[in-house]
């Protein structure tokens, strides 16, 4: 049996399990709470430690190895990998620059000057120095990083694995949902610890997280490839990356 790493290669879900319901439930549970327990530690109570990049990065290993893991040895399938579509690549193209648009005039429009933002320069500057991104040109290359790599790694672990499991079990509908959130739980810690403001606003850039997977999950659903949601994430990254550099006040400029 084979699976495509980029695209599904039938026109339905499959539907039948290699494994237990309860053994695949626990895989998805497992899956979609490893990031959120992993933000905590190395965001949170390892913060401004030198273990939080050894926690960050063997967190990310993991992580993106238990889809492989679990995929090739527990279910016994073989990977390959499918050519991109020009209409996955136009669609994925057009909402990204779509979101990053909307994103870029909230900000510039109200969010920079707002209250929401006061202490954002000072927090998220406190942050990227502790993640060790202490120049523009080193904060540069892990924002390359995060907008090329990453974003394919997170539409892996999210869309094709998360929700491409979920679907297995659930309607399409609700594995869109159920992924979604899941995707947004670590989204949430990283947003308050960045901003420290109320709840309100950590809960509604959280759901604008949330709703951006949603749609990488229906694009993904729809084309049943990867690399329309890789593009589109890739040009949110760079949004918020540049969001990012806006707000921080280098070397107390």
């Amino acid at each position: 049996m084979t699976t495509d790493l980029a695209a599904n290669e039938t026109s339905t879900w499959d539907t039948s399990l290699e494994t237990s319901r309860s053994m695949h439930v626990g895989a998805l549970v497992f899956a979609m709470l490893l990031p959120t327990v992993a933000t905590l530690l190395y965001f949170v109570v390892l913060s401004g430690s030198e273990s939080m990049k050894v926690v960050y990065f063997g967190s990310k290993i993991v992580q993106f190895a238990f889809p492989l893991f679990w995929v090739c040895i527990v279910q016994g399938r073989k990977l390959k990998l499918a050519r991109p579509t020009s209409a996955s690549i136009v669609s994925g193209l057009a909402m990204g620059a779509a979101i990053v648009a909307v994103g870029l005039i909230a900000y510039f429009g109200y969010f920079k000057s707002s209250p929401y933002l006061a202490n954002a320069p000072s927090l998220v500057g406190e942050k990227v120095a502790d993640m060790g991104l202490r120049s523009p040109l080193v904060y540069g290359l892990f924002a390359l990083f995060l907008a090329v790599p990453h974003s394919l790694l997170e539409e892996y672990y999210w869309r094709w694995f998360a929700f491409g499991q979920l679907r297995r079990i659930t309607p399409t509908l609700a594995a869109m949902v159920i992924s979604s959130l899941g995707f947004m739980a670590h989204h949430v810690i990283v947003i308050h610890q960045f901003l420290q403001q109320g709840w309100a606003i950590t809960l509604f850039l959280s759901l604008c997280v949330a709703f951006g997977g949603f749609l990488w999950a229906w694009l993904y659903s729809r084309s049943r490839s990867l690399y329309g949601p890789w593009v589109s994430h890739l040009l949110v990254d760079c949004g918020i990356m540049y969001i990012g550099f806006n707000l921080v006040k280098w070397n107390g400029g």
